[in-house]
């Protein structure tokens, strides 16, 4: 018997423009600059200046001619079915500029003198110099220390590094003299650096302590006990080295001093720190909210004057020849490419401001006294649905922008979170119960810390009936290891 079956599938193409817009609405106000200049350098009938001279702007409002540009169809290639005055303003300076007062007024784009820095391979290489090393052995050093990651380790076997000098480098040598040099990069500062796993780094670490009997018990731990170490199984370490709770508790000291990441010290102390530029500001103004988007995302824009020119002499002239009418088509191109531009850029800045002025109102009364216990369950699907956008639009603007408040700067994703019930029946925001639950785990007793069965327990006695798994996965989220690797001496 022959079956026939109808399979109906539904699927939603983007097109290339609706997937550059998302784009754009993605970006911070740092990026969506970067991508700007790029594309008035790629576009030269795109023309204008980022808004950065701090004026104050009125209401949203197409304060230019972009009127004059009515829509065409795309698809009209032929120069000779060009309406080119859908391409002319009747004012010489065409210009599109937004306008809003829900801009703020004290974006500054200050410079920061910054300290030139020498980089983390530099450094070392540069410590290498007090060395006295012939010309092979300097070669291998400068080839290790180059293999060094930003965290300081090195993760490639020395077999490995063998084979790449002589492939990469023409150096041929092998593994004990490899093994010998790398004992001297391990020398250099900061102490660790070279190492191949954490019990090696934390070894070398330990060995340019000054000796004494903590630090000798705390080399004796990391190499024959760490996997013991690692678990904290202190009973077990008390028992093999027949010592006092009070030198054990010493040596750990010493270890839990050292550097796990010593290239991380460096990085945090040498390296320029990107400041974060916040896409929105809430202030309170009178007791009441008030919504300013960072004026950075409101650049003036026009069509260039003399591509209108070019489309204004090829219309009155008579004779319009193949290379004229190439020229008609390239010029339409970059025309439509900025105009469709111009138009993202205006549905980006009112896609942010929309969606952010939501977020605003729905967590009113947090942004009114900063009380995180009064952050409202708040998923992406409220706000979609009260402004009538996509729940995956909502999301590229909160994964991605900052928003500048009276009690800091904050990531916009932070506000949103799911509902748990109460006690009473009432919602409360997960937010809230993982802040419970780390001031709980933040009060333990850390010789005997909390199994995720009895922080269940403790969150239920407070009005959060909630399961063990979920103390875990909320744990987890907050970066909190288990009960056993937070036990200390």
């Amino acid at each position: 018997m022959l079956k026939h079956s109808l399979n109906f599938k539904l699927s939603q193409k983007l097109s290339p423009q609706q997937i550059q817009l998302m784009k754009l609405i993605q970006l911070p106000t740092q990026a969506f600059e970067q991508r700007l200049q790029e594309e008035m350098v790629e576009n030269p009938a795109l023309e204008g200046s980022l808004n950065d001279n701090n004026e104050s702007l009125d209401d949203y409002n197409d304060a230019s001619n972009d009127d004059n540009y009515d829509d065409y169809d795309n698809d009209q290639i032929d120069t000779g079915d060009i309406n080119i005055d859908e391409y002319l303003s009747n004012d010489e300076t065409p210009d599109y500029k937004y306008q809003s007062n829900n801009y703020s007024d004290d974006d500054e784009d200050r410079s920061m003198p910054m300290q030139a820095q020498v980089s983390f391979h530099q450094d070392l290489i540069n410590q290498l110099n007090t060395f006295i090393l012939t010309e092979d052995d300097r070669e291998i050093a400068e080839f290790l220390v180059g293999s060094i990651e930003d965290s300081g380790y090195i993760r490639r076997t020395i077999q490995d590094i063998v084979d790449d000098m002589a492939f990469t480098q023409g150096v041929y040598t092998d593994e004990k003299t490899v093994e010998r040099i790398l004992h001297v990069v391990q020398q250099l500062e900061p102490s660790g650096v070279g190492a191949r796993d954490l019990q090696e780094c934390l070894l070398i670490q330990l060995k340019h302590k000054t000796p004494t009997e903590s630090v000798n018990l705390a080399i004796t731990i990391i190499e024959k006990q760490f996997d013991a170490f690692t678990k904290k199984h202190y009973d077990k370490l008390l028992q093999k080295f027949d010592c006092t709770k009070e030198q054990l508790k010493k040596a750990i000291d010493e270890i839990e001093k050292l550097n796990p990441k010593p290239g991380g010290s460096y990085d945090s102390n040498s390296r320029m720190v990107e400041h974060v530029v916040p896409d929105f500001t809430i202030r309170i103004v009178d007791g009441e909210l008030e919504l300013l988007l960072n004026g950075r995302n409101a650049p003036e824009l026009h069509v260039s004057k003399d591509y209108q020119e070019m489309l204004q002499t090829y219309k009155v002239s008579s004779d319009k020849s193949n290379s004229q009418k190439d020229a008609v088509q390239f010029i339409k191109q970059k025309l439509d490419s900025a105009k469709w531009f111009i138009d993202a850029i205006k549905q980006r800045q009112e896609t942010l401001f929309v969606t952010m002025n939501a977020i605003m109102y729905f967590q009113q009364e947090y942004f009114l006294d900063g009380e995180e216990s009064k952050l409202k369950p708040m998923i992406l699907k409220d706000i979609a649905d009260m402004i009538g956008l996509d729940i995956s639009t909502i999301s590229r603007v909160a994964n991605s922008k900052y928003v500048d408040t009276p009690y800091g700067t904050k990531l916009i994703k932070e506000f949103f979170s799911e509902a748990m019930k109460n006690d009473q029946g009432e919602d409360v925001s997960t937010i809230e119960i993982k802040n419970i639950l780390e001031r709980v785990i933040a009060e333990e007793d850390k010789s005997k810390p909390l199994p995720d069965e009895d922080l269940a327990a403790m969150l239920k006695e407070k009005g959060f009936p909630i399961a063990r798994r979920t103390i875990a996965k909320y744990r987890e989220q907050l970066d909190i290891p288990v009960a056993r690797l937070r036990k200390k001496m």
